[in-house]
Protein backbone atom coordinates (compact mmCIF):
# COMPACT_ATOMS: atom_id res chain seq x y z
CA UNK A 1 0.00 0.00 0.00
CA UNK A 2 1.14 3.50 -0.72
CA UNK A 3 1.64 5.91 2.14
CA UNK A 4 -1.13 8.19 0.87
CA UNK A 5 -3.70 5.42 0.93
CA UNK A 6 -2.74 4.42 4.47
CA UNK A 7 -3.18 8.02 5.61
CA UNK A 8 -6.57 8.19 3.87
CA UNK A 9 -7.60 4.94 5.58
CA UNK A 10 -6.50 6.35 8.95
CA UNK A 11 -8.59 9.47 8.38
CA UNK A 12 -11.62 7.39 7.41
CA UNK A 13 -11.24 5.22 10.50
CA UNK A 14 -10.86 8.29 12.72
CA UNK A 15 -14.18 9.67 11.50
CA UNK A 16 -15.92 6.28 11.66
CA UNK A 17 -14.81 5.46 15.19
CA UNK A 18 -15.50 9.00 16.41
CA UNK A 19 -19.03 8.75 15.02
CA UNK A 20 -20.02 5.33 16.36
CA UNK A 21 -19.69 6.14 20.07
CA UNK A 22 -21.59 9.42 20.13
CA UNK A 23 -24.22 8.00 17.77
CA UNK A 24 -24.96 5.14 20.13
CA UNK A 25 -24.83 7.49 23.11
CA UNK A 26 -27.29 9.91 21.54
CA UNK A 27 -29.73 7.11 20.81
CA UNK A 28 -29.56 5.77 24.35
CA UNK A 29 -29.80 9.25 25.91
CA UNK A 30 -32.84 10.16 23.81
CA UNK A 31 -34.51 6.85 24.65
CA UNK A 32 -33.97 7.30 28.38
CA UNK A 33 -35.15 10.91 28.22
CA UNK A 34 -38.38 9.83 26.54
CA UNK A 35 -38.88 7.18 29.23
CA UNK A 36 -38.27 9.78 31.95
CA UNK A 37 -40.73 12.22 30.38
CA UNK A 38 -43.33 9.46 30.10
CA UNK A 39 -42.93 8.68 33.80
CA UNK A 40 -42.86 12.29 35.00
CA UNK A 41 -44.44 14.67 32.47
CA UNK A 42 -44.18 17.58 34.90
CA UNK A 43 -40.36 17.36 34.76
CA UNK A 44 -40.22 17.44 30.96
CA UNK A 45 -38.65 20.92 30.81
CA UNK A 46 -35.72 19.97 33.03
CA UNK A 47 -35.25 16.64 31.26
CA UNK A 48 -35.32 18.30 27.84
CA UNK A 49 -32.74 20.88 28.89
CA UNK A 50 -30.40 18.20 30.25
CA UNK A 51 -30.88 16.10 27.12
CA UNK A 52 -30.04 18.96 24.75
CA UNK A 53 -26.91 19.79 26.74
CA UNK A 54 -25.79 16.14 26.75
CA UNK A 55 -26.45 15.79 23.01
CA UNK A 56 -24.37 18.90 22.32
CA UNK A 57 -21.42 17.42 24.22
CA UNK A 58 -21.75 14.14 22.35
CA UNK A 59 -21.87 15.96 19.04
CA UNK A 60 -18.68 17.79 19.99
CA UNK A 61 -16.92 14.42 20.24
CA UNK A 62 -17.87 13.67 16.65
CA UNK A 63 -16.58 17.05 15.52
CA UNK A 64 -13.28 16.36 17.29
CA UNK A 65 -12.98 13.13 15.30
CA UNK A 66 -13.56 15.08 12.08
CA UNK A 67 -10.92 17.59 13.14
CA UNK A 68 -8.43 14.77 13.74
CA UNK A 69 -9.21 13.34 10.31
CA UNK A 70 -8.48 16.73 8.73
CA UNK A 71 -5.23 16.92 10.66
CA UNK A 72 -4.26 13.43 9.44
CA UNK A 73 -5.08 14.38 5.85
CA UNK A 74 -3.04 17.55 6.25
CA UNK A 75 0.04 15.36 6.70
CA UNK A 76 -0.56 13.69 3.34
Amino acid sequence: MATGSIIALAAALAVAIATIGPGLGQGIAASKAMEAIARQPEASGDIRTSLILALAFMEALTIYGLLIAFMILGNM
